[in-house]
């Protein structure tokens, strides 16, 4: 795929990712700083997508870094209207950092990184504060900047230590979210002191790994939102989702998801388990098998709103009849319950490779 075609859609879906967590801002609980730390994560992503619009500026044209631009300001004034209704005693305004709160256009030749470097940046510019407005009864408040990363776990590092146990449980105790990437062959198994961690999650970057993230979703708050993206020869059990999950580059794999929304890119060979209250989207996709969520990860929330399990809807398939890139298992196919809940788990002494191989992967 041409690189400007393939950014497009990676900031449309990242864009749409950001929408979906400041619409759930509401309904995140004040207690314990909840809320704040998820305002303060969409603020992050915020901040990431425009410095990936600045890194992409060698090969989109002004026009569409102008399009991106002014997409990137209404997510900042969504955000701040969003705060001021939950927060209504503090009012926010976006400002960048010697500014003056003037939006820079990222389509004006002036600030081109490639015509003027410097013109636009990086930690001048392109990290968006909420700041509250200066009131002389009320004394000033921040909202404080996300941990260094020098002061918090890195916890892919330690995942990747060897244990004396084949299985990994990371606590995430620590973490405002779940994630983790870049890892091989191991078998991880968040636990319940990770539920706390799912304002949001991501999985990038995975080979040969089995990846349960049920329980913390399960016994706490589902994510708000949720990206799986180049994985290999993987099963994924990713939990609950309240928003919307996207999928990307995922190939020979089982994926077990329930959510409101899954959005499915550039993925071949892939059994998705699923639960979902609308209908699912693929696109670019081959070899796509569906089948309803397992049983023994049904809550009573999921049993009581519909599943559109198998409304798929192919958006590279505009024929009349049923598209060839995806269809559903048949009973045969589908994995029975024990393998769900003494399999999957992890038995002693099985290996990662054994305990997929008892899945089906690779898929045959």
């Amino acid at each position: 795929m041409d690189p400007k075609q393939r950014f497009y859609r990676h900031f449309q879906d990242s864009v749409a990712v950001l929408q979906d967590q400041i619409d759930q801002l509401e309904s995140v609980s004040a207690v314990a700083g909840e809320r704040q730390e998820a305002i303060d994560h969409v603020l992050a992503g915020i901040t990431k997508l425009q410095n990936e619009v600045t890194d992409a500026a060698d090969y989109t044209p002004s026009y569409d870094r102008r399009q991106y631009s002014e997409t990137i300001k209404g997510l900042q004034d969504k955000l701040n209207e969003m705060v001021a209704r939950v927060t209504p005693k503090t009012r926010f305004q976006f400002k960048r950092a010697g500014t003056s709160g003037v939006h820079v256009d990222m389509g004006a030749p002036e600030n081109d990184p490639r015509l003027n470097p410097g013109s636009f940046a990086r930690n001048a510019h392109t990290s968006p504060r909420a700041e509250p407005s200066k009131e002389p009864t009320e004394s000033d408040d921040t909202v404080s900047e996300l941990p260094k990363t020098s002061t918090t776990r890195d916890y892919n590092e330690e995942i990747s230590k060897p244990g004396l146990s084949g299985i990994r449980k990371p606590s995430f105790s620590m973490a405002k979210n779940i994630g983790i990437s870049n890892q091989a062959g191991l078998h991880i198994i968040l636990p319940s002191s990770a539920a706390r961690a799912t304002s949001s999650g991501s999985l990038t970057d995975l080979r040969d790994c089995i990846v349960d993230m049920s329980v913390p979703t399960a016994q706490g708050k589902p994510f708000l939102g949720l990206a799986l993206k180049d994985i290999s020869n993987s099963l994924i059990v990713a939990g609950r989702v309240s928003g919307p999950v996207h999928i990307t580059g995922i190939s020979d794999s089982i994926l077990v998801v329930t959510a409101r929304q899954v959005r499915i890119h550039e993925c071949k060979n892939v059994d998705i388990y699923l639960h979902c209250s609308s209908h699912p989207i693929i696109e670019d996709c081959t070899g796509m098998r569906f089948a309803p969520l397992p049983k023994c990860y049904m809550t009573e929330t999921d049993s009581a709103t519909e599943n559109q399990w198998d409304q798929v809807d192919d958006f590279k398939w505009l024929k009349a009849g049923h598209s060839p890139n995806w269809t559903t298992l048949s009973a045969a196919q589908v994995l029975d319950d024990e393998i769900w809940t003494k399999v999957v788990p992890g038995q002693p002494g099985a290996s990662v490779g054994e305990t997929l191989k008892k899945v089906g992967i690779p898929r045959r």
